[in-house]
């Protein structure tokens, strides 16, 4: 049976976060006067993952399983169909294989924060040629299926598929993709609330939260990672 003490790894910064999201869910839900219960959930559920991971802390994949389930539903009802993909075939099976990965590479026996680890100066170039290289490929393959925004949403699967890898084996580098997703996905929603889709302003707020933590996780990760190479 697994045990863990010190749950709470969360400092101010991460609980601004936690609470700004949950404040911005409430203000968009009084000023539309209705409740997007879906769209709340995912939000709030999805910054409580991504702060804990900043943290190191492996009960991120906890929260990230309902997160990742319905964002899955959310971007397949707008045409994502790429992040659709990513989310239900490839994000969902993360979780449970992140969690056994943590656990296993723990700080000490009962800790609840994962050992982190960084790249080499060779590893990063393959890093960059390979993102490259795959969205775009990705990105033709999605244009050919009606995509409406083929190249963003390529980015946003492919960098967040190699993210998301790099994330479970506990590679600092993993926070410089997050950023570029981040950003990307925030235009790419902002698209969709142009167009009227539903959920989508949900979304811009959560992605904002997003890259925010991704900024404050890299800085964390790269102290955590200091001489573990």
């Amino acid at each position: 049976m697994l045990k863990f003490r010190q749950i709470n790894t969360l400092n101010l910064f991460d609980w601004i976060l936690i609470l700004g999201i949950i404040a911005a869910n409430l203000i968009h839900s009084i000023l539309e006067q209705s409740i997007d219960v879906v769209g709340s959930l995912a939000g709030v559920t999805g910054v409580i993952c991504v702060v804990l991971v900043a943290r190191g802390n492996i009960l991120n994949y906890i929260f990230g399983v309902v997160n990742v389930s319905l964002y899955a539903f959310i971007a397949y009802k707008a045409g994502l169909y790429g992040d659709a993909a990513l989310n239900a075939l490839y994000y969902f099976p993360m979780q449970f294989i992140g969690w056994y990965s943590w656990v296993r590479r723990r700080e000490e026996a009962e800790s609840v924060t994962v050992v982190a680890r960084r790249m080499v100066a060779r590893e990063r170039v393959y890093l960059a040629l390979t993102s490259i290289f795959l969205t775009a490929l990705v990105a033709w393959i999605l244009y050919l299926f009606n995509d409406p925004q083929p190249i963003k949403d390529s980015a946003t699967s492919v960098l967040s598929v190699i993210a998301m890898f790099l994330m479970v084996r506990r590679f600092m580098e993993q926070w410089t993709l997050w950023v570029a997703v981040n950003i990307i996905s925030i235009v790419m929603w902002s698209i969709a609330l142009i167009n009227g889709e539903s959920h989508s302003a949900l979304m811009v707020i959560m992605w904002i939260f997003y890259l925010a933590n991704s900024i404050n996780g890299w800085i964390t990760w790269i102290r955590l990672s200091k001489n573990k190479l």
